[in-house]
This record gives structure tokens, sequence and C-alpha cells, in this order.
């Protein structure tokens, strides 16, 4: 289990009244990996929700993915999991307001 600090986030809706963000990892996700995003950063001050997938095989076959998440003092950890599989790409879509 690591932390994984390579990821891309991009605000994808940066002012609609609820939030959208979506965080890409690179291909070396593990299971159990975490993730932490400050969300204030992203102008979120309540966490809604969590969409994951995962790369199978990367950029060409996603399969859905539950991820565990935990929110303390504004901090989202998303811990990889919701299968086995290591050394994946994975991507969460983060909903806030």
């Amino acid at each position: 289990m690591g932390e994984i600090t390579t990821s891309i986030i991009t605000d994808a809706t940066p002012a609609s009244g609820r939030k959208m963000i979506i965080v890409e990892t690179p291909a070396t996700a593990d299971t159990d990996d975490t993730i932490d995003i400050t969300l204030a950063d992203y102008g979120i001050t309540t966490f809604l929700g969590i969409f994951g997938n995962e790369h199978t095989t990367e950029n060409s076959v996603v399969t859905t993915e539950a991820p565990t998440t935990e929110v303390t003092s504004g901090v989202l950890t998303i811990t990889i999991g919701g299968s086995s599989d290591d050394d994946e790409k994975r991507v969460y879509t983060i909903f806030g307001k």
C-alpha cells in the first residue's frame, strides 16, 4: 500500500453550483494505494460521492470499481479497491458542492 502523488486532477465543472473533479492515476496504481485531495482546492466544501473506473487494458477496456473514501478536515482520502488488480490506471469522478 502506498500513496499516489502523481495523479492528474481536472476541475470539470468549475462554476455550476455543484462541482465535479476527475482524478486520473498513473498505470502503476495498486489496490490499497491512497490518493489525498484537499477539497477546498477545487471549491468543494461538501463531498457528495465518487464513481470509479479501472482500466484493465489502459485506455481501452474499462470496468467500474468501488474505492473507499474518508474525509478528515477537508481532505478526501481515496483508497483504491473493489478489485484485486495491481498496476492499473484508475479514473475517479468526484462530486461535491
